[in-house]
């Protein structure tokens, strides 16, 4: 396994683990570590800017769906699991940045690195994101990432700012005539047990440019958007440090997820903005069913062809959750703000419903399907 970035511990904001990504998690045997080292999510909770009750989802996920919702720190989610593969004699190299890749017939697949080292293998999978270099070999003229229009912030502060509210174990988050702001408890660690994340228009100025400010540039740029909000948003940005700016980037469809031998999963091939809490449990599920695809012995462009064909409609579905859901956090008129939030409390209980079919999927029990027994064929005519 290679990764661009330098090893590091404590880098990243907050992120939650769904149900389904949950399930991979037990199967590897980190997710009793992750529920004891994160949170768990009792439900998702929505107010006005004004502090209104709008409504609540997501509540029993763990009886409902065999697993929690947790929330935990990306820094404890890669340490876990850089860790895990550590102990299962998994070969790791740090700051290996791909540059180019070499697919010649009867040759093994060679990766080419920034530090001029290479590495020779049977097959080359690229999980490296949004901005994947291995997708620019895989669809060399395919669609790049594009700004949302959308900027986030985010960070953590310490449990003790909520002692005396009651808010427990919900994830309570707002919607604002523009933009959105959540938070929730994310660990047991005293000094940065609470994420919260601030998402806004960015108006032209990107993240880039918010990260050369200082923290405390920043740190006034959101006491300013959201003057005026409900408690105790206004003291929690008062407490905030080391806050982390990041763009919110999308990839249109691509045409094809693999191309000879190899193959993208994760946010190289569907990346997904944030706003459907699926990002990290779509990679973990990818991971999953192609490991349990590999292990079927197939050629290996057939289990690439049906790897694809039995992840696309499900990852191409939350991808356009997301952007609906994105489309809420943008800037209203006060007029619109208040009919949204009218809306949105009359359509919160059939939402919640609606929802379930992301939360129900099981990556382990996901089996032989129509579209996979449609691709063995495609496959075997094209051969």
């Amino acid at each position: 396994m290679f990764e661009a970035w330098p090893y590091s511990a404590g880098i990243g904001g907050g992120l939650q683990i769904a149900p389904n990504g949950m399930h991979v998690l037990a199967e590897i045997g980190l997710a009793d570590e992750m529920i004891r080292r994160g949170s768990i999510a009792e439900s998702f909770d929505f107010y006005s800017q004004s502090g209104a009750r709008l409504g609540s989802i997501n509540r029993n996920m763990q009886q409902r769906f065999g697993q929690p919702a947790v929330n935990m720190s990306r820094a404890t989610l890669n340490e876990a699991i850089i860790n895990k593969a550590w102990c299962e004699n998994v070969e790791l190299a740090f700051e290996k940045r791909l540059v180019s890749i070499e697919d010649r017939a009867d040759q093994p697949i060679i990766a080419h690195f920034a530090d001029g080292t290479s590495a020779e293998g049977d097959f080359l999978i690229g999980a490296d994101g949004v901005h994947s270099a291995v997708r620019a070999h895989v669809v060399p003229d395919g669609p790049k990432p594009f700004d949302t229009g959308l900027i986030g912030f985010g960070g953590f502060v310490p449990r003790s700012m909520f002692e005396n509210t009651p808010i427990g174990q919900r994830v309570e988050t707002t919607f604002g005539q523009s933009g959105f702001f959540g938070y929730g408890f994310c660990s047991s660690d005293l000094q940065d047990g609470v994420m919260w994340w601030s998402t806004q228009p960015s108006h032209g100025v990107d993240a880039a440019t918010f990260r050369a400010m200082s923290q405390d540039a920043i740190k006034q740029h959101l006491l300013t958007f959201h003057a005026g909000w409900h408690d105790p948003i206004p003291q929690l940005l008062q407490a905030a440090e080391n806050i982390v700016v990041t763009a919110t980037l999308d990839v249109a469809t691509l045409p094809t997820w693999w191309r000879k031998r190899v193959l993208l999963i994760g946010d190289a091939a569907h990346a997904t903005s944030p706003h459907a809490g699926q990002g990290a449990s779509l990679a973990l599920e990818d991971a999953m069913r192609l490991g349990r695809l590999m292990q079927e012995g197939q050629e290996l462009g057939v289990t690439f062809e049906n790897f694809e064909s039995e992840r696309r409609p499900r990852a191409e579905r939350v991808v356009a959750l997301a952007r609906r859901n994105g489309n809420s956090k943008r800037e209203f008129s006060a007029a619109g703000a208040w009919i949204r939030d009218r809306m949105l409390k009359w359509l919160i209980p059939f939402t919640a419903k609606g929802m379930d079919w992301m939360y129900a999927y099981d990556p382990r029990d996901a089996g032989s399907t129509p579209q996979r027994q449609t691709s063995d064929r495609r496959y075997r005519q094209a051969a």
